[in-house]
């Protein structure tokens, strides 16, 4: 079949109206969207509320993390660490994970699991009052304690689940084997779709690159990602616009005219899908978008936590949102000059609005 004729401006509204769906409920919205990555941060809201919002009807701050033990979701590592759907989740287990625990530290986490299925569900403090493992130094550098870490590496290679939070605290229980009954090939393509279907379009560099960073997700199948890479390139749509190659999923069309483009503004967390690919933020709005909350303050040049700013189907600024003694306090600014016409300063008004509803500042 011949590659359509595709030029960026179809290719923009496509990314932004697929990916934008009307509003559905909390279920269908996480079904659809396969994956949610998570961030500790909240700066006005953690990245997975900040997602959801656009996408969930009525969604407010915090429903997610309220309502997990009722949906077929897990929290786990899929190309980042985040929410995915429980059928996903299953493809990628029994898990081997890349580090090899040595002979004691396996013995540990042996014993642990023996005591979490007798006890059900346990907090990492428990853990630690009762075995005393320690304290060990973490990635970054600083100090953990030892049973912190181990419930987490028991987590990664599928030996537990988190079954709630509280406080932002983990929960673990013992994960029950739910074997997904599909070969190796079949899952590892079933997980590449997922992944072009949460970001398509997709330059073909970023599809190496995610494929790349699924290896984090399916270690034991890491050996395999240049196949799973090239099976892609072979099955998914693809066209040439601009010297650059895309992909997108089996059945859509990036051309159609129901791709269309609606006089709002919405404010988009750092990792939404529609901006998360960084390399393919720049080619579709011609402007580097960088997150510079880990950046030193004497050198961000857009702020701390700074939220894209889509109107219509132009990402045409940003905003740092706050939110002090209840009130909403916006930051926004502009690549070029602020749309001069009453119909975005409506927009931004109604998406301010949405913002303060979502943050529970005010009443809908």
């Amino acid at each position: 079949m011949a590659s359509p004729v595709l030029n960026l401006d179809q290719l923009r509204r496509y990314a932004v109206a697929r990916s934008l769906f009307a509003p559905t409920t909390l279920p269908k919205a996480l079904q659809r969207l396969g994956f949610v990555q998570a961030d500790p941060l909240r700066a006005p809201a953690r990245v997975q509320d900040l997602t959801l919002r656009h996408r969930v009807a009525g969604y407010q701050v915090g429903d997610l993390e309220s309502r997990y033990d009722q949906l077929p979701i897990e929290e786990d590592f899929f190309v980042n660490y985040g929410f995915v759907r429980r059928d996903l989740h299953h493809l990628m287990h029994p898990r081997t994970a890349r580090i090899v625990w040595s002979a004691a530290r396996m013995k540990q986490a042996q014993e642990v699991f023996a005591f979490v299925r007798e006890v059900g569900v346990v907090r990492p403090v428990q853990v630690d009052a009762h075995f005393d493992h320690g304290r060990v130094v973490n990635w970054f550098g600083g100090n953990s304690k030892a049973s912190t870490q181990l419930l987490e590496g028991m987590h990664y290679r599928g030996l537990l689940r988190v079954v709630r939070r509280e406080g932002g605290q983990r929960l673990y229980a013992v994960r029950e084997h739910e074997p997904s009954g599909q070969g190796a090939e079949v899952s590892m393509d079933a997980l590449v779709d997922v992944i072009v279907a949460k970001y398509a379009p997709l330059p073909a560099a970023s599809l190496g690159q995610l494929v790349s960073l699924l290896s984090g997700g399916i270690p034991q199948w890491r050996q395999h990602r240049q196949a799973m890479l090239q099976r892609a390139r072979l099955r998914l749509p693809t066209a040439e616009v601009d010297g650059t190659t895309w992909f997108w999923p089996e059945g859509e069309n990036p051309a159609s005219r129901r791709h269309g483009v609606e006089d709002q503004v919405r404010l988009l967390a750092p990792f939404d899908p529609v901006v998360w690919d960084r390399r393919r933020f720049e080619q579709l709005w011609g402007w580097a978008y960088r997150f510079e909350a880990y950046t030193p303050a004497a050198k961000r040049v857009r702020g701390h936590y700074a939220m894209p700013l889509l109107w219509r189907d132009q990402v045409i600024g940003w905003a740092n949102v706050s939110a002090k003694s209840g009130v909403l306090t916006p930051d926004v600014g502009f690549v070029g000059a602020a749309p001069k016409d009453k119909a975005f300063a409506v927009a931004l008004d109604d998406e301010l609005h949405r913002m303060a509803v979502f943050l529970k500042l005010i009443e809908a």
